[in-house]
């Protein structure tokens, strides 16, 4: 089976020059989104990928369709290689049924790598840079006495998780480190 996917960031763009291509590659199912290329979670996106099987082939009229960066891009990528489908990109002209495709795609596996290695080593040096100015990273400590009357709304067992966060401010993440923090206490 040949699946399509186009995909506009805003509402006020159109997909027609997508879809034309699309139809013109010969694409049987063509999955249609209005979402930006930086979300993660593209419902139409994700039930294509899902349906993919053995032999099947993932067309877009262009690779940034799929995903902004580039380590994003290889994940999906892998997702559609792992389930044994295909990748044609029409205007970028990759065909992962050819080597020369293959190999393209490959390329792109190292440049994301670098892109993500480069992106740590960034943020270790401004973490470093930080640390030597005084600034200490991370977010603010939580107010200990919220902390304290939230556990023990929690030892009253009278309110939900929920609720304590409501009437005290303090998240639920906290409270429940709060609390395995004093479990390790009593156990340790």
């Amino acid at each position: 089976m040949i699946y399509g996917y186009a995909r506009v960031s805003t509402v006020d763009q159109t997909m027609d020059l997508q879809i034309d291509a699309l139809n013109n590659y010969g694409v049987q199912k063509i999955f249609q989104e209005k979402a930006s290329g930086a979300k993660d979670n593209r419902e139409q996106l994700q039930i294509v990928l899902d349906i993919l099987c053995v032999g099947d082939m993932l067309v877009v009229y262009k690779l940034d369709r799929l995903a902004r960066s580039t380590i994003k891009l290889i994940q999906v990528l892998d997702d559609i290689q792992g389930k044994g489908a295909h990748l044609v990109s029409v205007n970028d002209n990759i065909d992962t049924t050819t080597a020369a495709g293959k190999a393209l795609f490959g390329m792109l596996a190292v440049f994301a790598e670098f892109e993500r290695n480069i992106i740590i080593e960034r943020t270790q040096a401004g973490l470093k840079a930080a640390r030597a100015r005084g600034r200490v990273g991370g977010r603010p400590l939580s107010d200990q006495n919220k902390v304290a009357n939230a556990l023990k709304l929690y030892d009253a067992e009278t309110h939900t998780a929920k609720e304590i966060e409501e009437l005290t401010g303090v998240k639920r993440a906290t409270l429940y480190r709060a609390i395995n923090k004093r479990k390790e206490v009593v156990e340790g």
